[in-house]
């Protein structure tokens, strides 16, 4: 099939100019022209546009897109590098929406907005430290699954984690050992809550690599002040550390 410039420009919504200075600067050659100087583009001329176009959305200039279509041995790989870009663009896109509603819904309910999750989709902040440790899916997974949450779904999971770790702390303060019934039992409270994260090895019933998180998420609360802190004082974190450590080696 063929179509004429008229026909084409009006299918991408740009002008018939617009398609002329295209193949001014060596862009996008028609297929043929007529004997009546008419031209006609081919179904690959129409890919070639259509990879112009999702470049230039990208906010690339023509000479640089010429570089890519010139330096680009197979169309596919170009197509599919495009294919995961605009995913991304994609996903970016709806972290936004989700946050911009979380804003909306804080403040027609009359409550602060977090910061952090207003701002989840401009600036993923552990993005790159879960996908080192996880994977990407697991990042995705449990972004999407939190962000995905009303603002009720959300409180009502900050109160059941900071249930968790109240009992946590209370078990300290009440010189539970460990490997003691109770400590053990919060143990596996702990990992039922981790597994209701999706993307988690937990979640996925992945039994390896749910033992290595657990024993992993363990060493962190000891290691890193930023989730240390939540069981009171090094010692407490040193408790939970210990018990998902034991919990792990046994239970799992």
């Amino acid at each position: 099939m063929e179509w004429t410039i008229q026909e084409l420009a009006a299918r991408a919504g740009v002008s018939s100019r617009t398609l002329r200075h295209y193949d001014s600067v060596g862009l996008l050659a028609p297929s043929r022209v007529g004997a009546n100087g008419y031209r006609h583009y081919d179904a690959a001329a129409v890919v070639r546009l259509q990879r112009i176009l999702l470049m230039r959305g990208l906010g690339m200039s023509l000479p640089a897109i010429a570089g890519v279509l010139a330096d680009e041995v197979d169309t596919g790989d170009g197509l599919r590098a495009h294919i995961a870009a605009l995913e991304e663009e994609r996903d970016r896109i709806e972290r936004q929406i989700r946050s911009v509603r979380h804003t909306l819904e804080s403040l027609q309910a009359g409550v602060e907005p977090r910061m952090d999750i207003m701002l989840a989709g401009f600036n993923d902040r552990y993005k790159d430290e879960v996908i080192s440790r996880w994977g990407e899916r697991a990042f995705e997974a449990g972004n999407d699954w939190w962000h995905g949450k009303t603002l009720g779904q959300q409180r009502d999971w900050k109160r059941d984690t900071e249930d968790l770790v109240a009992a946590w702390v209370a078990a300290v303060r009440a010189g539970e050992s460990p490997v003691s019934e109770h400590a053990q039992s919060l143990a596996a409270r702990h990992v039922r809550w981790l597994s209701q994260i999706p993307g988690t090895p937990t979640a996925d019933g992945d039994r390896e690599r749910s033992i290595e998180m657990v024993t992993c998420i363990g060493d962190m609360y000891v290691d890193d002040p930023r989730f240390g802190g939540m069981y009171d004082d090094a010692a407490g974190a040193r408790f939970v550390r210990d018990a998902l450590h034991a919990y792990a080696r046994t239970r799992m």
